[in-house]
């Protein structure tokens, strides 16, 4: 992977800082909160993953996330058990839904109701909103007929799209960050894994810290999170534009 951007932030993992460089050899040091995987199944409920919540736990904090998110497919059974491994290994855990509509798929966190049957992209929406959620599109252009796609432009009411999802084409990608700048939502970056060495891959930087999900939904809706993606033991903050291409794996 070639980057050459005008600037990015790099999370050194010893110290838990980050730095911003400059191409013209101006620097300077800036404080990095968090990184969290915002799009992720464990095997549990999501029975294409291979991934237990203790290995996703584990190898997340290996690669310096900062917490994880659990987002099955039409299903938030894990909670409870993830919010009581979460206490018990003091590492966020963040359990959501990757809810498939109508239209495509759309993860959403904040709800403890959402419908046991396929509703329209417009209706699941608007039950989030409802509950004080938020809820973003997933993979909006992957070719496999789950992502909203044009109705980006047509629904109302999401709070951001997944602009680098781990499963998902470069040309993709970029089209989702494109749409994503064009409506002014949050761009967010999640691997979306189902193996181990997926996790992590890409992530979403929060400029604060974030432990409870009431935290979680201020810091997503104060619309200073960023996509992220890991490169020689780090996360960068993606400047949208810079391809990154597959394969989306960490040896």
């Amino acid at each position: 992977m070639t980057i050459n951007m005008p600037f990015y932030y790099k999370k050194q993992l010893e110290n838990k800082t980050g730095e911003c460089y400059h191409k013209q050899q101006k620097y300077t040091k800036r404080r990095v909160k968090m990184f969290i995987d915002l799009h992720m199944h464990e095997s549990t409920y999501s029975k294409d993953s291979f991934l237990k919540l203790e290995d996703m736990v584990a190898i997340g904090r290996k690669r310096g996330l900062d917490a994880i998110c659990i987002t099955d497919h039409d299903d938030m059974g894990l909670k409870k058990a993830a919010e009581e491994y979460a206490k018990e290994v003091g590492f966020p855990i963040f359990v959501g839904i990757e809810y498939f509509s109508l239209q495509g798929d759309i993860v959403a966190f904040g709800i403890e109701e959402y419908p046991k049957k396929r509703v329209s992209a417009q209706a699941f929406i608007d039950l989030v909103k409802s509950q004080g959620g938020i809820c973003f599109a997933a993979h909006p252009f992957r070719n496999n007929n789950r992502g909203l796609e044009e109705n980006l432009k047509i629904v109302k009411g999401l709070d951001g799209v997944e602009v680098l999802n781990g499963s998902t084409m470069p040309e993709a990608n970029q089209k989702a960050a494109d749409y994503a700048k064009e409506l002014g939502l949050v761009a967010v970056g999640a691997s979306d894994c189902h193996i181990p060495e997926k996790i992590g891959f890409f992530a979403t930087y929060f400029p604060k810290k974030v432990t409870t999900m009431e935290e979680f939904i201020k810091v997503f809706k104060s619309g200073g999170c960023r996509p992220a993606y890991y490169q020689d033991g780090g996360y960068m903050i993606w400047d949208m534009k810079t391809k990154i291409h597959k394969p989306y794996k960490i040896a």
